[in-house]
C-alpha cells in the first residue's frame, strides 16, 4: 500500500479481565470446533446458489441460506461443545448465558442478497463479556480471519496486525450502517461523525459488514472504525481478532470494549490521540 506509516505510539490496548475458560476446555481445541463450524457455513454459502429473501423488519432481511446455516452450525455446536450456549442472530441463546458461542450465519446479508461479495460467516467465543476466541470467513473473497486469547492474530494462517499510520490524514476509517427502522436514535450521532471524519481523514467507508470492519482493522487494510452498536453475533469474533492483531477496542464512553459495550470504536494504537476524542466529540454531540 502506498501510505505513510510511522512507528506506533506507547498507547497499550486496554484488556478486561483474563478468561478463565481454560478449566473448561484448551482454547486451541475450541477454536478447532469453531473453524469446523465455520467451514460447514462456508460450504453452505457457496452452494445454496438459489435461495429467498425474506423481510425482517424496515430494510432488514434474512435469506434462506442465513436460516440453514444458523439450524446446521448450532446442531453441530451443540453436540461438540454441549457445555457451551449458542448465541445465533436469528434463533437467540440456548443454553449456558456466562460461556457462549456467538453466531452471526451471513454478516452481510443486505450485500449477500444482492450479490454483493463483502459478507462474512463471524463466529466468536464470550467467556463472561470478553471474546476469547474468534473465526471469520469471506467466502467469496477466500479468506480467514482467526485468533484466540493471548495468542495473536492470523489471516489465511499468517499472523497479521494493525496498520502503524500514524497521519490522521492518511488514515482510513470505516463505520457502521446508518440505522433504519422506526425508533433509530443514533442516525444524528452517525452524521456528526460523518461530518468530523471527512474533515480529518482521508477516506471514510461503509462495507456494510461487522465482522469485515474488525478483520480488515486486525489486517491493517483499515486504521479505524466505528460502529455505534455491538450486537454480539456481529463483533464476538471480530473483536479478539482485531485485539490480538494490536488494536485498542473501546466503548462509545471511552471505555474498554467488552460484549456489554454499547458501541464498538476500535483503532490501531498509533492514532488514539489524535483521533479517539474527536469520535467521542462527535457521538456525544
Amino acid at each position: 500500500m502506498d501510505r505513510d506509516v510511522g512507528v506506533p505510539g506507547e498507547v497499550v490496548p486496554p484488556r478486561p479481565a483474563p478468561s478463565t475458560v481454560g478449566t473448561v476446555r484448551e482454547l486451541s481445541e475450541l477454536l478447532a470446533v469453531a473453524e469446523e463450524a465455520v467451514d460447514l457455513a462456508r460450504g453452505i454459502v457457496l452452494s445454496m446458489k438459489s435461495f429467498e429473501v425474506h423481510t425482517k423488519g424496515d430494510r432488514d432481511l434474512v435469506t434462506d441460506v442465513d436460516l440453514r446455516v444458523e439450524r446446521e452450525v448450532r446442531a453441530l455446536l451443540t453436540e461438540r461443545t454441549p457445555e457451551i450456549g449458542v448465541l445465533g442472530e436469528e434463533d437467540g441463546l440456548c443454553g449456558d448465558t456466562t460461556l457462549r458461542w456467538a453466531l452471526d450465519p451471513v454478516d452481510g446479508t443486505v450485500n449477500f442478497a444482492h450479490g454483493i461479495p463483502l459478507n462474512a460467516v463471524s463466529l466468536g467465543l464470550i467467556d463472561g463479556n470478553r471474546s476469547i476466541v474468534g473465526v471469520i470467513d469471506t467466502p467469496f473473497l477466500d479468506r480467514r480471519y482467526t485468533a484466540v486469547d493471548g495468542g495473536g492474530a492470523q489471516a489465511n494462517g499468517e499472523a497479521v496486525s494493525v496498520s502503524a499510520t500514524t497521519m490522521l490524514s492518511r488514515a482510513i476509517v470505516s463505520t457502521g450502517d446508518f440505522g433504519v427502522g422506526p425508533g433509530t436514535t443514533t442516525n444524528p450521532a452517525r452524521s456528526r461523525l460523518s461530518a468530523m471524519l471527512v474533515e480529518h481523514v482521508e477516506r471514510i467507508r461503509m462495507w456494510g459488514s461487522a465482522a469485515i470492519d474488525l478483520a480488515w482493522l486486525a489486517e491493517g487494510r483499515t486504521d479505524a472504525i466505528v460502529m455505534l452498536s455491538n450486537k454480539p453475533w456481529d463483533t464476538a469474533a471480530g473483536v479478539v481478532i482485531a485485539r490480538e492483531a494490536g488494536a485498542v477496542l473501546l466503548d462509545v464512553d471511552g471505555t474498554p470494549h467488552t460484549s456489554e459495550s454499547r458501541a464498538t470504536i476500535g483503532m490501531s494504537p498509533a492514532l488514539v490521540d489524535a483521533l479517539l476524542p474527536l469520535i467521542l466529540d462527535a457521538v456525544a454531540g
